[in-house]
């Protein structure tokens, strides 16, 4: 009985703590501003490392370039936040001209909602009951709130909480293209909008389509022509749906990689961009329309501080960044400046810089700046960026969700 009890008390207990989560997130946010706010006007090379550097001037120009090959075309911007998890540059991206921002978890959802960021579209499915009663608490708070459903069980139980809610929520049907999420194209994903558009809680949006494998085909032609071929059968999809009556206001998906040429596919309203605020080492190599060598048309803006703790050793260098300031995923960065340096952080605490030539001589203390090999684990490792301009630290931006995984 006694056992009973308590296991009762600390379910009870740890759903209060959930339900108190986010308000926690912002004092914690809050604590770590103020503690910061000293750091402001320091240079960028007196700060403890390793540390998240954001070059403002950079990130300007990304923002802004990421519109002119779609200017004209009727496509639309949609940032995905899962890759800077900062309502602060969100509300970059809205200032900048984006219809709204999509996230991949409820708990982004969340986070971005509850900053000021009217509309989200989460590109993930809830298929817990209580992620659903959750996402209905937020549509109902927040009228900019659209979920994506992928089944129609999972369509079932959205609406069933919606009536219970007393709302009628916004849906998208996402549409698989890789073999991950999303019905298949065709009749399931016909079915599947009409069933959504039937049920009275529910209000049918539009549709989703993602092709992550494309985004890091290198070269922009094999990137393109791939991107093309892969999308028919979603476009034919589109069309069956739009035939039948459906309202297809949305069709969103596309990524960096792809972001200049989604507007050549019929029914398009807009691309879903992560990456381009940031840039990274996976990215830059993929190559542009105007590069076939380099993704030029953004800059690299995110970089880690890093310090040089150990130099016994010819042609090489050990600095305090391994893969808790990388994470594991490819952990080979660029040393700005350095074109000859390979990064490897494979170790949990040491990054390890091995080279043939370098353009001076280094000693133990000194800083380098390295280009992130993939920017979105890299980003959820921090509490904070650093916003650099002139090399100074201009403004302190808090990644509040960081580690909402959920």
């Amino acid at each position: 009985m006694s056992t009973s009890f308590n296991r009762r008390k600390f379910l009870q207990t740890s759903a209060l703590a959930g339900a108190s989560m986010l308000w926690s997130s912002k004092l914690h946010a809050d604590q770590l501003t103020d503690r910061l706010s000293s750091e402001i006007g320091k240079s960028k090379w007196e700060l403890d490392s390793p540390a998240l550097l954001l070059d403002l001037d950079k990130l300007d120009h990304n923002l802004k370039a990421v519109s002119i090959p779609l200017a004209g075309t009727g496509v639309g911007v949609r940032p995905h936040v899962k890759t800077h998890k900062c309502p602060a540059i969100a509300k970059m991206q809205v200032d900048a001209g984006a219809v709204g921002v999509c996230a991949a978890k409820l708990s982004e959802s969340e986070v971005m909602l509850e900053n000021g960021i009217a509309n989200v579209l989460m590109t993930g499915v809830n298929v817990t009951l209580p992620k659903i009663a959750k996402a209905m608490e937020l549509r109902k708070k927040f009228p900019g709130f659209i979920q994506a459903v992928d089944n129609p069980q999972n369509a079932q139980d959205l609406q069933d909480a919606a009536k219970a809610a007393g709302i009628i929520a916004d849906v998208v049907v996402d549409i698989d293209v890789i073999r991950r999420s999303g019905v298949p194209t065709g009749e399931p994903a016909l079915a599947l909008a009409q069933l959504v558009d039937k049920l009275p809680n529910l209000r049918f949006r539009g549709i989703l389509a993602y092709d992550g494998g494309v985004q890091h085909v290198k070269g922009f032609e094999a990137r393109k022509t791939r991107a093309h071929k892969t999308f028919e059968p979603v476009v034919a999809t589109y069309e069956r749906m739009k035939a039948s009556g459906l309202n297809m206001e949305i069709f969103s998906g596309g990524g960096t990689g792809t972001y200049d040429m989604m507007h050549t596919i019929p029914g398009f309203t807009d691309v879903q961009v992560g990456s381009y605020v940031f840039m990274d080492c996976q990215y830059l190599e993929i190559g542009g329309a105007k590069n076939e060598s380099l993704f030029d048309d953004f800059e690299a803006s995110l970089t880690v501080l890093t310090t040089i703790v150990n130099n016994n050793y010819p042609n090489r260098l050990v600095t305090d960044s391994g893969s808790k300031s990388f994470t594991l995923n490819k952990p080979t960065g660029w040393v700005v400046g350095e074109p000859d340096f390979v990064y490897n952080a494979g170790s949990d605490e040491y990054g390890t810089i091995s080279y043939e030539k370098s353009n001076k001589s280094y000693k133990v203390g000194d800083k380098l700046e390295v280009i992130v090999p993939h920017c979105d684990p890299v980003v959820n490792l921090y509490d904070v960026m650093y916003g650099i301009r002139n090399d100074k630290v201009e403004r302190i931006l808090p990644i509040l969700a960081r580690g909402k995984s959920q």
